[in-house]
């Protein structure tokens, strides 16, 4: 049985790894989605290799942009609810790691990190949350094993991926009884 068949889902950062594979096995288990990513044509490879379940012959929304610019997570948002009406799934995925510790990594290299990581989960989370509610939605926000284990070298990463975690829990516990629900991202990676 295809349980994501006529679900609508954003998936961000399906231009490339974890998010690709998602993308693709969402759409060969019946999902309608939007993909987004800041290389067009990756997106654009990844779309051609979506399968389509379920009789599903809607092609992926592709919407290319920077997630850091908040008109472009806004758009990622309303293109989908234009096209679509509505959304179902959230798979907040996008994310960068940069090497440094505490002598060597700059602010700007902190700022980018957090603003990729973090700032742009929290900003697309924020705009679907209300459509999320009204379908009793689902959000998946992949984070890693650096957010809960110290790791060298990457220092502004692990913080990230912190509150990441942090960030879930929080949104878990604000959504209590709305009807919303996430999956934690090592049971979603489980069951890609």
């Amino acid at each position: 049985m295809n349980t994501l068949a006529g679900k609508i889902a954003i998936i961000k950062g399906a231009s490339s790894g974890i998010g690709a594979a998602t993308a693709i096995k969402f759409s060969q288990l019946g999902a309608t989605l939007c993909i987004t990513g800041r290389n067009a044509d990756n997106l654009k490879s990844v779309a051609e290799k979506c399968s389509y379940g379920s009789g599903n012959t809607v092609p992926p929304l592709i919407v290319q942009g920077d997630l850091t610019n908040d008109t472009d997570t806004r758009g990622v948002v309303d293109a989908t609810i234009q096209r679509f009406g509505r959304l179902d799934v959230l798979v907040n995925n996008a994310g960068i790691l940069e090497l440094g510790d505490i002598e060597n990594t700059s602010m700007e290299q902190y700022d980018r990190l957090m603003d990729t990581n973090i700032r742009s989960m929290y900003q697309l989370t924020m705009l679907a949350t209300p459509h999320l509610i009204n379908t009793k939605g689902n959000i998946v926000n992949v984070s890693s094993v650096n957010g809960i284990r110290a790791f060298p070298g990457v220092l502004a990463y692990c913080v990230s991926k912190a509150a990441v975690d942090q960030f879930t829990r929080c949104v878990v516990l604000d959504m209590h009884g709305r009807g919303l629900n996430y999956l934690p991202h090592h049971k979603f990676l489980q069951s890609l």
